[in-house]
């Protein structure tokens, strides 16, 4: 990590938190991931020699510590005390960006891979009522081996497959990856991106009828843009 050269604790602070990567490496398992590949998911643009150099940086500063898997063959990594206490840092980043830095989403910005890896964690699978769902999340504007994803909704537990799970589709949803972000991130209501046709919905009626419940937004959706140049989605 490069050094400030001062004592100052926020210059010490902002050594490590500031070291790029660092702060995605937090926030991932703050929200639950544990593994090597899990982390790979959230910072995509970094390479796996650079994760692990960062990862091992983290473990000796005491802010993560890895533990052995229970099949004894890998490395969990999990926070310390001193990784919890950056929580607040996270959240109040989190809201100062949703704040202050939301504008229309550029190309590079729209990560399809990201927007499945955070639903996977943000949708609430129980919202089904203990019944197995299959959801189908279609994009038409990307390319056709990363066109279709499927949600497994069983047990109040959610997988999210790169392939077809081998059940029948409850519900299939259709739209663009930039509606389907703006969906996400807050800027555009489901209800008004489905009156809309932005977003496409058709399938069994117990299961159309528990999607409000089951798709969860982003947890800084609820912060409205400050921005002066904010254009409605």
């Amino acid at each position: 990590m490069r050094s400030y050269g001062q004592f100052c604790p926020i210059a010490k602070a902002a050594e490590l938190f500031c070291e790029r990567w660092t702060a995605l490496i937090i926030r991932d398992l703050a929200s639950g991931a544990t593994r090597f590949a899990q982390l790979r998911r959230g910072v995509p643009l970094a390479s796996p020699t650079l994760l692990s150099r960062r990862l091992k940086e983290l473990e000796q500063e005491g802010v993560i510590e890895r533990r052995r898997s229970e099949s004894g063959r890998s490395w969990t990594y999990h926070l310390t005390r001193a990784g919890e206490e950056f929580r607040p840092l996270l959240e109040a980043l989190g809201v100062w960006g949703q704040r202050w830095s939301r504008r229309e989403l550029k190309k590079h910005e729209q990560n399809l891979t990201l927007l499945m890896w955070a639903l996977e964690a943000s949708v609430r699978p129980s919202a089904f009522d203990g019944r197995r769902c299959v959801v189908q999340m279609t994009f038409p504007d990307q390319p056709k081996p990363c066109r279709d994803w499927w949600f497994l909704n069983e047990d109040a537990r959610v997988e999210l497959c790169f392939e077809d799970p081998g059940f029948d589709v409850d519900v299939y949803m259709s739209a663009a990856l930039r509606d389907m972000i703006l969906v996400y991130r807050g800027d555009l209501t489901m209800a008004r991106a489905i009156a809309q046709d932005r977003v496409k919905v058709h399938g069994v009626g117990w299961a159309r009828r528990s999607l409000s419940r089951w798709f969860v937004p982003s947890s800084f959706a609820h912060v409205k843009s400050q921005r002066p140049d904010a254009r409605a989605a």
